[in-house]
Order: structure tokens, then C-alpha cells, then sequence
């Protein structure tokens, strides 16, 4: 997992992350967002939100971390939800999640 977690600290510091609800929903009304991570410890109203909308709009969604690994992992305070704008990173971050065992999981 910690592998993941630097990847996402690689992506913020290139500038392709997005975090916030609203930004991050934003992102994926436009299909910019190519991959959502979601913590695990968001509200069951939260997760109900981004499952339908990135399944309304195709994009991937990861139920992974806690919202401190998250925040931490990119340098800021807790974050819930994150959007990751690169193909190259999501598929990066993607495929490290999809090794673990016990890890999130992707719809």
C-alpha cells in the first residue's frame, strides 16, 4: 500500500491531483478525473454520492486508506476523496492497489 501512497505524494507534486467534493465532482462531470480515490472511513452518504456518480460517468472509484494516509500522502490535512487527472498515474496507482490483498477495491 505504501507504494500507492507515494505514488499519489509523486502525482499532487505534478500537479495532477484533485481533492475536495466539489472539485473532485467537478472532475468527473468533465471526464477529467480518470481515477477517484475514495478513504474508507468517508460517510456511507459520501461513498453513495461518488459510486453513483463516477458509475453514471464511467470513471474508476478505489475504496481505500483512511482519510489521514490520504491527506498525508499528498502533503495536506485529511482528505476523503481525491481525483487523479493523469492516465499514467491512475493506471500506476491502479495497479498497485489491484497486487494487494486486502487492499480497496475498484468498480
Amino acid at each position: 500500500m505504501s507504494k500507492a501512497l507515494s505514488y499519489l505524494g509523486l502525482a499532487m507534486r505534478a500537479g495532477k491531483i484533485v481533492t475536495g467534493d466539489e472539485a473532485v465532482l467537478k472532475s468527473v462531470r468533465s471526464s477529467e478525473a480518470k481515477l477517484v480515490i475514495l478513504a474508507g472511513d468517508a460517510s456511507d452518504n459520501t461513498q453513495k454520492k461518488f459510486r453513483d456518480k463516477c458509475g453514471t460517468y464511467d470513471i474508476p472509484l478505489v475504496i481505500a486508506f483512511h482519510r489521514d494516509e490520504l491527506g498525508a500522502s499528498i502533503g495536506k490535512d485529511q482528505r476523503v476523496v481525491l481525483a487523479i487527472t493523469d492516465k499514467g498515474f491512475a493506471e500506476m496507482i491502479s495497479k498497485q492497489l489491484g497486487d494487494t490483498v486486502g487492499g480497496g477495491f475498484i468498480e
